[in-house]
């Protein structure tokens, strides 16, 4: 499915569409490329998925239409004719899109089926788009992490259109105060109060837009911005994955010499380093093998020896004093 699938990120740029599928009133998100698609419906309680390969797409297509026959290519191209304008929210009339007609099958948490009827060469064609749940990772990553987004956006908005207004009052302010006056009474505002306005706003307009919620309002341009939002979020994924590319990192500079960590025994390294089915113990042979560790006692006997050397008296001839030989020499110099 690799070569043939839809990526992530192709839908994840992709926006939500309001649509009316067989009755049930969802938001779709699709992405149709090559031979496959990827398919998301919602209808705020739940939400569906579906991601399907050419072999999937041939393998359907002969199940539902036995009597066609078609190179897969030629079915795809019909069902993203048929269906892309509807899944986008394009063709709402059930009369547009070549005559395509969507029906619910099945609707449940567990499963959603949607069956699509047109008519592809005079023939009947119809296709079933199988959906089942979507995981808790595509939930956040389609609604939680870009709805959270675009709000933040439209707050920055606010607050910078909030400073805006209240520069614009003080520079009204300052035309008045100069004796300038308004042609026009009805272009009189008053100056703007933004704890006032969100008082107002809370009480006057949200009941308005919560209403509107249920008929799953996401109109054009909260479109737009959801998708330029998804567009940023992906270009800083692909960022991102570029630089901890193993194949963008240059030659490797590491010394040849592998030394062993201090914090890893040197058994643990050649254990590691060892081929398989290998006993170290005799492939080192017992002088090798000795050597790796000292004996018990040789601490011991090394000790010992430093402290008899330490005790013993000294030596006859030292190297520091003066020999025998060298006073005989000075008693001979007596004579001259």
């Amino acid at each position: 499915m690799a070569s043939a699938g839809v990526s992530e990120a192709l839908l994840l740029e992709q926006s939500w569409a309001p649509v009316c599928l067989g009755g049930l009133q969802l938001l779709a998100k699709s992405c149709f490329k090559d031979t496959a698609y990827r398919l998301l419906l919602s209808d705020m309680q739940f939400v569906w998925e579906e991601e399907v390969n050419t072999a999937a797409i041939q393998e359907r297509a002969q199940e539902l239409n036995r009597r066609l026959r078609a190179p897969v290519s030629a079915f795809f191209t019909h069902l993203c004719k048929v269906a892309c304008p509807r899944l986008t929210g394009c063709g709402e009339d059930e009369d547009s899109a070549d005559s395509a007609e969507f029906s619910s099958l099945q609707c449940s948490q567990d499963r959603l089926d949607i069956r699509l009827k047109s008519e592809l060469a005079g023939v009947p064609f119809y296709w079933e788009f199988r959906c089942t749940p979507a995981s808790v990772a595509v939930v956040c990553s389609h609604f939680v992490r870009p709805l959270l987004a675009v709000s933040m956006v439209l707050q920055r908005q606010v607050g910078e259109l909030g400073t805006l207004l209240a520069r614009k009052d003080t520079e009204i302010q300052d035309y008045k105060e100069s004796g300038a006056e308004l042609s026009r009474a009805r272009l009189k505002t008053e100056v703007f109060d933004e704890q006032s306005y969100r008082e107002t706003f809370i009480t006057q307009v949200l009941p308005q837009v919560c209403a509107a919620q249920d008929g799953l309002g996401f109109d054009a341009d909260l479109q737009e911005l959801y998708t330029a939002v998804t567009a940023q979020s992906s270009s800083r994924k692909r960022k991102r994955s570029d630089s901890h590319d193993p194949g963008e990192r240059g030659p490797d500079r590491s010394p040849k010499n592998h030394s062993v960590p201090e914090s890893q025994p040197l058994g643990e390294s050649l254990r590691c380093s060892a081929a398989p089915g290998v006993d170290l113990g005799a492939a080192l042979g017992p002088k090798e093998s000795s050597s790796a560790r000292p004996e018990p006692g040789t601490r011991q006997v090394e000790f010992e020896s430093i402290q008899s050397q330490q005790t013993a008296p000294p030596s006859t001839a030292p190297s520091d004093r003066p020999s025998s030989r060298p006073r005989k020499k000075k008693a001979v110099g007596l004579f001259r």
